[in-house]
């Protein structure tokens, strides 16, 4: 069931998911988070999804460019992060990271997607309020 239009990027996110259970139906979980990765970025290819991968964020304090740099996982449809683990849980440190991927990025919309457990996909959408203002849908 495609979920109800009214949520931001709802139709997209349930686009990314299914490309994301067709990687743990074909592959299994408890394999290295690079595989998934590299897995994902194919089916995503294969379906035709808009996406970048490992895009570089810099980070500034008071307009001066800070050494550290972010690198989430996957931008989708240039409104959507994505962030790929293949742990045996999802943790509140994971869900931070993906918090401060999508502040740096203003995205609205983010997906935590854990590959690690072995029977199941775990994922977590995550929405931020302040930045649906900048995405017209």
């Amino acid at each position: 069931v495609i979920p109800d239009s009214d949520q931001p990027y709802a139709k997209e996110g349930y686009e990314l998911i299914g490309a994301a259970f067709e990687v743990h139906n074909t592959i299994g979980g408890g394999l290295l988070e690079d595989i998934y990765q590299q897995s994902l970025e194919i089916e995503l290819r294969q379906r035709s999804i808009p996406f970048s991968a490992k895009q570089e964020l810099t980070t500034n304090y008071k307009g001066y460019q800070l050494d550290k740099k972010y690198t989430p996982d996957l931008f989708v449809w240039d409104a959507i992060i994505a962030e790929l683990k293949a742990v045996s849980g999802l943790q509140p440190e994971h869900e931070a990271q993906l918090i401060n991927y999508m502040r740096l990025t203003k995205s609205p919309v983010g997906y935590l997607i854990n590959f690690g457990p072995i029977g199941k996909l775990q994922y977590k959408r995550f929405i931020l309020s302040e930045f649906l203002y900048a995405y017209t849908h």
